[in-house]
């Protein structure tokens, strides 16, 4: 009886780990809460300070993080301070499809790299309001990449 038990124990662990969500210190893995449709307009997610990010992996386990975002134009959009050094910005070039997970609900979208500096520009502002950062990154500071929020095709 005890080895069942011990083997059951183990087999639940897989699925309990599928769903940990991410905090501030460490990843997750699948993203909980409720499926929602993408937002026509994101301002409502101003009211959070982080967000969570799902993407896909090349091993096929789903990893998630917790993010800033900031609106512009009722349009959600995502930055990644220094992302050479993080894993999940490469992933999201590979598969842009990913799940955000904001105040309970989970959304299904795709992300487009930003590269219009004037857009940029206008997210980085945007940026700098909501989180109290300067408009203009100080010299030496790691760069930042922006991806826009879209409904998935």
């Amino acid at each position: 009886m005890r080895v069942a038990l011990a083997l059951l124990s183990l087999a639940a662990l897989p699925a309990a780990a599928g769903c940990l969500d991410p905090d501030e210190r460490r990843p997750g893995l699948a993203l909980t809460g409720e499926a929602a449709a993408p937002a026509s307009d994101w301002s409502f997610s101003d009211a959070h300070r982080e967000i969570a990010i799902q993407v896909r992996t090349p091993y096929w386990i789903p990893h998630s993080v917790t993010i800033w975002c900031a609106t512009l134009d009722g349009a959600l959009y995502l930055g990644a301070r220094d992302p050479e050094s993080k894993r999940w910005p490469g992933w999201v070039d590979r598969d842009p499809r990913v799940r955000l997970g904001i105040g309970g609900r989970t959304y299904e979208v795709e992300l487009a790299p930003v590269e219009d500096p004037e857009r940029v520009a206008r997210i980085r502002a945007a940026y700098a309001r909501k989180y109290q950062l300067p408009e203009t990154p100080s010299d030496g500071a790691p760069p930042t990449r922006y991806w826009s929020v879209s409904p998935r095709a």
